[in-house]
């Protein structure tokens, strides 16, 4: 299957590299990586998160921290966000 990055998803991804990295560039690196090794293999196995909190969206926990937020569509499987696991979810 396809794999889309939203705008919100890419932004995230962004801050979570950019917050990162000032302390620990390779950790910053490293962290990304893992965010795209772990959408790859939603590309291939898009069923592998579990349902999401959001009706329509599943959930893969991407590292002990952080969970990327997905959707699975006819032909493609869509990042939708990355979210620190302590961060409440769904927004209230």
């Amino acid at each position: 299957m396809k794999l889309l990055w939203t705008q919100q998803a890419r932004r995230d991804r962004r801050t979570i590299f950019d917050y990162i990295r000032p302390e620990n560039p390779m950790a910053a690196v490293a962290m990304d990586d893992q965010f795209a090794m772990s959408a790859e293999q939603l590309s291939r196995h898009p069923y592998s998160g579990r349902p999401g909190r959001i009706t329509g969206t599943r959930e893969l926990l991407a590292h002990p921290s952080y969970l990327i937020v997905y959707d699975v569509q006819a032909d493609a499987v869509r990042i939708l966000a990355i979210i620190h696991t302590a961060r409440q979810w769904p927004p209230a």
